[in-house]
């Protein structure tokens, strides 16, 4: 997903005039395959403005640009493991 906004950052006009930059991620769904994804783009295009700006107010009521979330949580930890696997964990018992 970072990688997608970048490239529409590096390159705002390449499928938007002027007057319709993106310049925020105001909503964004997770999907699982590309199959699925492209089937949801289709169903997506065949709503009026006024629907896609009823979904996005429905899980995002201010626009707050979600790219901010994203940035933190790519930047994340990984957690640590809660206990050692058992083939690292075999030593010599000693007597």
């Amino acid at each position: 997903m970072m990688k997608t906004i970048q490239f529409y950052r590096d390159m705002p006009t390449l499928f938007f005039d002027k007057a319709q930059q993106l310049n925020r991620l105001v909503y964004f769904e997770e999907i699982n395959t590309e199959e699925q994804a492209m089937e949801r783009f289709k169903y997506l295009s065949t709503f009026t403005r006024a629907q896609k700006e009823k979904m996005i107010r429905s899980v995002n009521a201010d626009w707050i640009d979600l790219t901010v979330g994203l940035k933190l949580e790519s930047n994340m930890r990984v957690r640590p493991l809660l206990r050692p696997s058992l083939a690292t964990a075999k030593r010599p018992l000693v007597f």
